[in-house]
């Protein structure tokens, strides 16, 4: 399926190819149906692929669409940033305006230092209490208990281009022993419309510890999850606490330490989430290191996510 399409792997939201979140690029999809980038996207094995389906690289607009080895997502952010990085590489630096089923998301891509970095601005976030029966079926399918929580941060379903389950554990020993049931919490995920189930811990008001699980999307977790930071941002300007830019430290459990800078852009809660990202030196293909990293693969089909 592969051997006549280039397939770019970058590593998101870090500057270290052992970092970071895998993502697959195909900067020329035009010809490619459906069917084609599913297949593509499960033959790379990352949680997600992004297909660039058409291109004018004057005006700098893309259309984009994005694949998870189950199922086309809504939006993905590491993704997004891995294809902000390669084009900039390419057509040069400057704002790059993404068409996607979420909607239009822009993103400014600068020289920082020697290395390229990518922000983008999410679509407006918000988010809403959780109802209490679903979130004591989801404690039950991670295996925590009301008790595991930190009772600052009340648990919400946010938004920001698509919705994630915000839980605050209530120490960073429990965010780091995951350990969950992997198809009941992808049934309640699935049924709810959730994204990824965003567990994250407080060290300061500018500094969050996050982990994603991402069984709707045939991932055990992710290493860096940029939608879910966007929505995050929504999710912290509704409760009105801390600080307007934070930074997200993610896959350090993985042992692919990711960073996420974060900041909340405007009024509505549009969030905007920036990081670098690398090439890949070996492709991490199924059984081989993504399994290894916690980005295995599922069976059975998901919904429309994003991630």
């Amino acid at each position: 399926m592969t051997n006549n399409v280039e397939i770019l792997r970058y590593a998101a939201f870090t500057h270290d190819p052992e970092g970071g979140n895998p993502a697959g690029v195909v900067l020329d999809a035009g010809g490619l149906s459906d069917a084609e980038m599913l297949a593509i996207a499960a033959e790379v094995g990352y949680s997600e692929t992004v297909f660039v389906t058409d291109r004018d690289d004057e005006s700098r607009t893309f259309r984009i669409r994005y694949f998870s080895p189950a199922a086309e997502v809504t939006f993905c952010g590491h993704a997004t940033i891995a294809a902000s990085v390669i084009l900039a590489e390419r057509i040069g630096v400057g704002r790059l305006v993404f068409d996607t089923k979420a909607g239009e998301i822009t993103v400014d891509t600068v020289v920082d230092g020697e290395t390229l970095r990518a922000t983008l601005t999410s679509v407006p976030a918000h988010s809403r209490p959780v109802a209490e029966q679903t979130l004591d079926e989801t404690l039950a399918a991670l295996g925590w208990s009301r008790d595991d929580l930190d009772r600052a941060f009340p648990p919400h379903v946010a938004f920001g281009g698509n919705e994630h389950l915000m839980l605050a554990a209530g120490s960073r020993e429990r965010l780091a022993d995951l350990d969950y049931d992997f198809e009941g919490l992808r049934s309640i995920m699935t049924r709810e419309g959730w994204t990824t189930v965003n567990l994250f811990w407080r060290e300061s008001d500018e500094r969050f510890h996050s982990r994603n699980p991402f069984p709707v999307g045939g991932a055990v977790e992710d290493a860096a999850t940029g939608a879910a930071a966007a929505a995050f941002g929504g999710y912290l300007r509704t409760l009105g606490t801390g600080s307007d830019e934070f930074t997200i430290i993610q896959g350090v459990d993985m042992g692919r330490p990711s960073e996420l800078k974060v900041s909340i852009a405007e009024a509505d809660g549009r969030t905007r989430v920036g990081g670098g990202a690398v090439a890949m030196e070996v492709p991490a293909l199924p059984g081989g290191p993504a399994a290894s990293q916690g980005l295995q693969q599922a069976g059975g089909p998901a919904g429309p996510r994003s991630e």
